[in-house]
């Protein structure tokens, strides 16, 4: 079990950087709030012209704001990762009597503090500009949260091992998961449109029966709650993965002596 003081230093070194820079706040909650405000204008426009009855604000803003928040939880944790990468201070934090376990505990408690505010604003601006009611989801919506975050951080871990094996440049790879995962999640159409073999691999992300759940709520079919029961499970199964996997790059990391040459150049 990881013990809770040593995890809480890295969120309080988070918070100090955010604290003194502000350049590092804004985004938090900047670009969920330019998606929440583009999308429900479009919303309001489908709602206009479509002559289907079908009200968009639920199916497309809900959708990009469940989206948005699995995006914040993966970046609240890859953000964290960098900040020390992009310091050289990832060799001094394990210098320290710092557990594998605890680094990671403490990289996820960054992740809640930074998607909340992100999380916050979304509904905020949803709920006042927009008319998006969440008490149409009922209690599904804090499923649909807690499946996203657990997927989330599974993203940020798997993506904050990759770069401990290939080196800081490797993080442009990073960046553009979320955008190549969000054509098989059905973020906004019914995974059934896809060709079989895109289904095939949404079938094993958890975002896509999420958002089925979404729309089935959005039509008045119900919550889903066998979709939800499997995108909880698969969500776990991939977290606990991910662990796995930063756990093992970073024990080869520092038996290969890889961990002592990490810089900007290095990609191999």
């Amino acid at each position: 079990m990881p013990r809770w003081r040593p995890a809480a230093a890295i969120v309080l070194r988070y918070f100090y950087l955010l604290r003194g820079s502000p350049a590092r706040v804004v985004p938090l909650f900047a670009w969920v709030g330019i998606d929440i405000v583009l999308w429900g204008f479009i919303s309001r426009f489908l709602n206009s012209v479509s002559a289907a009855g079908l009200n968009f604000v639920p199916l497309l803003l809900g959708a990009v704001l469940l989206w948005d928040f699995l995006i914040r939880v993966m970046q609240g944790v890859t953000m964290a990762f960098f900040e020390d990468v992009w310091s050289r201070n990832f060799l001094n934090v394990f210098a320290t009597p710092l557990s594998i376990a605890e680094y990671l505990t403490g990289l996820v408690m960054s992740s809640i503090v930074t998607s909340a505010v992100g999380l916050l604003v979304m509904l905020v601006l949803a709920a006042a500009f927009f008319g998006l009611s969440f008490f149409a989801y009922g209690f599904a919506l804090a499923a649909y949260l807690f499946t996203l975050f657990l997927f989330g951080i599974a993203l940020g871990v798997f993506a904050s091992g990759l770069v401990l094996r290939l080196g800081p440049a490797a993080e442009w790879f990073i960046w553009p998961i979320p955008a190549l995962l969000s054509p098989f999640a059905g973020v906004f159409y019914p995974v059934s449109t896809l060709p079989a073999w895109m289904q095939i691999v949404s079938r094993a992300l958890p975002p896509s029966y999420v958002f089925e759940a979404v729309r089935s709520v959005a039509s008045g079919h119900g919550a889903a709650t066998e979709m939800l029961a499997r995108a909880t499970i698969l969500s776990a199964i991939y977290l606990a993965l991910a662990c796995w996997w930063f756990a093992w790059i970073y024990r080869r990391a520092v038996r290969t002596g890889l961990i002592a040459r990490f810089s900007a150049e290095s990609l191999t």
